[in-house]
């Protein structure tokens, strides 16, 4: 019952000032909720509202493991909520089938490490059914969720974060929310999501995690990341229970180190809001990206990478990732695995502080008043080194001719790219100009 659910809440710090506002926007009345109650109420809603959709996993009936189907067999009966055997492949092909029929299953994994058995049905069946179909036939109406991440006391079978194992399948999304309110409108726009949707829930957050939360029927929308805080100094990105750790370190930098962070959560990380990342780095310069799971091959490298690309001329330090370790997950030593608050911070004073080799290695004035620099942007702008440069009537008339040269690049570049080249930039911090 709703008082019942009532009971087991555990009261935390109220929700932060964007959250607090985002709930205003989106409805008049909310209720303090914390994660799990927040997931049970954005099902029950999808239950009311489309008169096939189902319930089902391992123990939903009874509630689940962490309690986020409690209460709705009792409301909708035995043939909508009901449990399946230990068989995660067998409980995605009926997922499957029964969204093939365009019906709207939401299928429960009891811990996202145990998804791995029906991933052959995952990413080689849902993902590949409109495609190989020629759009004839899809599962969009099908939604799987499963908690992850660490816990405290998980050990290796029960605190991975899967994740970047999805992202690169074409044909599924991926979602992760950091919070009660984003958690029930990130749901409901997954469950009624013309694909289907893998729904990653960080476990740690179903009891710690409390704000408020419309009681109405809302979506927030996949694809689009939310920018938590604006900063000018450095951007630090990251999705899940990882926003917690990051928040705190940004608090850490601020009040310590006086750097000002823009934190985005991304929150769907298939497809990822590139948009929002790569205007942020062209501002700030500097990058961090922090996720639990390991750092090979997680999906930090993804978001890197694609920055250096789109970013490249922007950046003014090396991007930096935080994450776990290339071990399994480590029950003792899990408190040195995670990328705690401690390690978010000295990544981003890290980034902050860093200094380019142009600028570690000043200008130094030159014969005549010429200068001469040791960076190879600088180089290439002001023409051969000095040792190399031609000396004598018209050697300044040709230097002049060099900068038009390289005028007229820059004017190229920005007329293709719609972003400025600009190589004083290297030396700015030596008092240079062009």
């Amino acid at each position: 019952s709703a008082m019942s659910l009532k009971r087991i809440l555990t009261p935390l710090p109220a929700a932060s000032a964007p959250l607090r506002r985002q709930a205003a926007a989106m409805s008049t009345a909310v209720t303090k909720m914390n994660l799990f109650t927040a997931v049970n109420d954005a099902m029950r809603i999808a239950m009311k509202t489309d008169d096939t959709a189902v319930v089902f996993g391992e123990d939903v009936a009874f509630g689940g493991v962490f309690r986020c189907s409690v209460g709705l067999r009792e409301e909708f009966g035995n043939d909508r909520v009901f449990n399946t055997p230990l068989c995660e492949q067998g409980i995605a092909g009926f997922a499957i089938g029964y969204a093939s029929m365009g019906k709207t299953a939401i299928a429960e994994i009891q811990f996202a490490d145990y998804i791995f058995p029906a991933f052959d049905q995952i990413v080689n069946e849902a993902a590949k059914y409109r495609y190989r179909s020629g759009n004839e036939f899809d599962v969009g109406g099908l939604t799987f969720r499963t908690p992850c991440g660490a816990v405290g006391h998980g050990g290796h079978y029960h605190s991975q974060s899967p994740e970047a194992y999805f992202t690169m399948t074409p044909g599924l999304k991926v979602v992760m929310p950091r919070s009660p309110a984003e958690a029930k409108g990130l749901l409901l726009a997954s469950i009624r999501d013309p694909n289907p949707v893998v729904f990653l829930e960080p476990k740690a957050l179903y009891r710690t995690s409390v704000e408020e939360v419309p009681d109405g029927d809302y979506e927030i929308a996949l694809g689009k990341a939310d920018v938590m805080r604006t900063g000018a100094d450095v951007t630090v990105v990251g999705w899940g229970g990882q926003l917690r750790v990051l928040e705190a370190a940004c608090d850490m930098a601020e009040q310590e180190r006086g750097i000002s962070c823009e934190l985005i959560d991304l929150r769907t990380l298939m497809p990822w809001d590139v948009e929002t990342v790569e205007k942020s780095v062209n501002k700030t310069g500097r990058l961090i990206v922090s996720h639990e799971a390991p750092v090979t091959g997680g999906f930090a490298a993804e978001i890197a990478t694609k920055i250096t690309e789109r970013c490249f001329l922007s950046l003014e330090a090396p991007i930096e990732r935080v994450c776990g370790y290339d071990t399994p997950f480590p029950l003792i030593y899990e408190k040195y695995y995670v990328p705690d608050k401690l390690k978010c911070f000295e990544a981003i004073v890290k980034a902050a502080e860093y200094k380019s080799r142009a600028q570690r290695l000043p200008c130094e004035g030159g014969a005549g008043g010429a200068w001469v620099c040791a960076c190879r942007v600088c180089a290439w702008a002001s023409g051969p080194p000095a040792s190399k440069r031609q000396k004598g009537p018209g050697a300044w008339e040709r230097r002049g001719r060099w900068r038009i040269v390289v005028a007229v690049l820059q004017a190229i570049y920005k007329r293709a790219t719609g972003r400025v080249f600009a190589p004083e930039l290297a030396c700015a911090a030596a008092g240079r100009g062009f």
